[in-house]
């Protein structure tokens, strides 16, 4: 068996910093095409920069994951500079924190969208390329939070842990077209949005936090991109619905 990708095509939403850009710059290293969803087109354009300057081959598309209208025109536009879309990584996501009770409509909404319609609709643009080649990759980005919970996040919680069931059922409903899914719910990772939370303002606090881990260390983006590449690859060919939890210990249980 083999990692390489084969020159298929990989759409990561969100990639254009943070755990996204990890993931477009791993999957490139393993000969996928890279198409780069992300609503900050000039993080987008930064990480296909980085992926073709280190010799792999990466496009950047400014579009909002969330926009119905704009996940069909970067589908179309993936395809016509790539081809059919193999590989689909659901990595964009707000995550803001937010005591319960000052939740209100407007934020619920805007969080849903982004974090759970979003996902769902890019998945429906872009599964049918691959039951046209009875073969396809969906990996969810979901979070260490859905297992633990999270006081300050019921909100973003709530999104992450409809796309634990949205990556069940879809493992379920195109197995037998060859496309495997499934999802990694990251712990504490050293990205932009972890070191612009509030919460994580002191100093010290992102590297106390990792400490506190059984690994001693906070995550990095290089840690979910290896879990990743494997489900994307043919070696994961048989895992399907499953949870690859990247969280350095944090929480030991399953869902």
């Amino acid at each position: 068996m083999t990692r390489s990708l084969n020159g298929r095509v990989a759409v990561i939403t969100g990639a254009g910093s943070g755990m996204g850009r990890s993931m477009a710059l791993r999957l490139a290293e393993d000969d996928a095409k890279i198409a780069i969803w992300d609503i900050n087109g000039e993080g987008a354009e930064e990480t296909a920069k980085l992926v073709r300057d280190a010799g792999g081959t990466a496009i950047a598309i400014t579009a909002d994951c969330s926009d119905p209208a704009a996940i069909k025109a970067a589908a179309a536009q993936t395809r016509a500079e790539l081809g059919k879309i193999a590989i689909l990584i659901n990595n964009a996501g707000i995550a803001p924190f937010t005591p319960f009770l000052e939740i209100d409509l407007a934020l619920l909404e805007k969080v849903l969208r982004v974090n759970t319609i979003g996902p769902f609709l890019v998945t429906q643009e872009c599964v049918p390329d691959m039951i046209e080649a009875k073969w396809g990759r969906i990996i969810n980005i979901t979070s260490s939070s859905v297992q633990s919970g999270s006081a300050l996040q019921t909100h973003y919680t709530s999104s992450k842990g409809a796309l634990l069931g949205f990556t069940k059922c879809l493992a379920m409903a195109l197995g037998e077209h060859g496309i495997t899914a499934n999802m990694i719910p990251p712990g504490s990772i050293d990205t932009p949005m972890l070191r612009g939370a509030e919460i994580m303002q002191r100093e010290g606090a992102v590297e106390a936090y990792g400490n506190a881990l059984p690994v001693k260390r906070i995550g990095t983006g290089e840690d979910i991109a290896a879990a990743a590449a494997f489900l994307a690859s043919e070696e994961g060919g048989y895992m399907t619905g499953q949870t690859i939890s990247v969280n350095g210990g944090r929480y030991m249980g399953s869902a």
